[in-house]
């Protein structure tokens, strides 16, 4: 247990209640975090770059680190949450491995935008924000993709489709997920071919 002030009274050094008291670090890799926190140390105005290094480190923002850097900073862990709530670059919970974007701008939005993350939201059985339970796939409305031309559009991890339908749209999460396996990662590799029947 990383413990201070706050992981021992349930207030941190200000006398603010903090929630939870109690941070469960058992697993948790610090030592990484542990070498963001050197490079910080002593310098003014570091909360919003060790948000930025913690989940560049972790792929989110896991509730050890957060307690971490409360201590380390002498800040409020709800002060931390609150900045992290604030803004939307951060993440609370992990994403899946590959992530949907669909863009919500206003071309995209008029070209039926909304009914494609209807349909597509309804194929992986989640919502904007949300994983599925393998962990695969995670869903995000966006506000835009820059690729106007092309409304609606949707990315898959870096590979865009745009032109889409509601239809168009899940067939391509499909055949998405066929090219990760057994060859293809996702990222532009393949799916590898069929072998050919004897006649």
């Amino acid at each position: 247990m990383w413990e201070t002030k706050a992981t021992r009274t349930g207030e941190n050094s200000h006398g603010v209640a903090e929630h939870p008291p109690m941070i469960d670090m058992e697993g948790f890799d610090a030592e990484p975090l542990r070498e963001l926190l050197a490079k910080y140390r002593g310098q003014a105005g570091t909360l919003i770059p060790l948000l930025q290094g913690t989940q560049e480190i972790y792929g989110f923002l896991p509730d050890p680190a957060m307690a971490i850097i409360a201590a380390e900073l002498d800040q409020p862990l709800s002060a931390l949450y609150g900045v992290a709530t604030f803004y939307a670059q951060f993440r609370l919970v992990p994403r899946g491995k590959h992530v949907v974007r669909i863009c919500h701008g206003t071309a995209c939005h008029v070209s039926g935008a909304p009914l494609v993350s209807l349909e597509v939201g309804r194929h992986l059985g989640i919502e904007d924000g949300e994983n599925t339970e393998d962990m695969l796939f995670t869903l995000e409305n966006v506000a835009c993709l820059g690729a106007c031309g092309m409304a609606p559009v949707m990315m898959i991890n870096d590979r865009t489709y745009g032109k889409l339908t509601a239809d168009s749209a899940v067939k391509s999460i499909k055949e998405f997920r066929t090219s990760l396996a057994p060859e293809g990662d996702g990222n532009g590799s393949q799916p590898a071919a069929e072998p050919e029947e004897d006649e």
